[in-house]
């Protein structure tokens, strides 16, 4: 039974690593490296979180075919990369790039997170400044009572 899930993990995976199809590798082990990290950056628009290397989708397909012509056409990573985005949009990188456009990707997350910060400890405070206030005579006279 063990060896039966073992199998089944190992199988669950390797998955991402069938996507690349045998069709596809090239002959030449330098540009094949060249284009697996590539690819590794670039995100399936169909599965969105996936980058092309990893996925099965069919316009992942065609973009790592793609992506390989262009490198066997002896452009340059850069060049592979920058002819993406000039025909699918800034989208296609799997992680953005730092430019004006972009700044606030950047830094609405910290941003969000460091307000959100400052509004818990203010309202901790709040709490616990509220909870100090001192007690009435009535009050004083019901606790005595109370301990009695």
């Amino acid at each position: 039974m063990r060896a039966l899930v073992a199998l089944i993990l190992l199988v669950l995976l390797s998955a991402p690593a069938l996507a690349v199809r045998p069709d596809e590798v090239l002959a030449d082990p330098v540009l094949e490296t060249r284009a697996r990290a590539i690819s590794e950056g670039l995100r399936c628009l169909v599965c969105q979180n996936q980058s092309i290397d990893d996925s099965d989708a069919d316009l992942a397909h065609d973009l790592r075919v793609l992506v390989r012509e262009r490198l066997t056409a002896g452009d340059s990573d850069q060049q592979v990369r920058d002819y993406l985005v000039a025909r699918y949009g800034e989208y296609v990188l799997l992680n953005p790039v730092m430019a004006p456009h972009t700044v606030l990707l950047w830094i609405a997350a910290p941003a969000v997170l460091v307000i959100g910060g400052i509004v818990v400890f203010i309202g901790a405070r709040r709490k616990r400044a509220a909870g100090q206030t001192a007690l009435t005579d009535d009050e004083a006279k019901a606790l005595e009572e109370l301990e009695r």
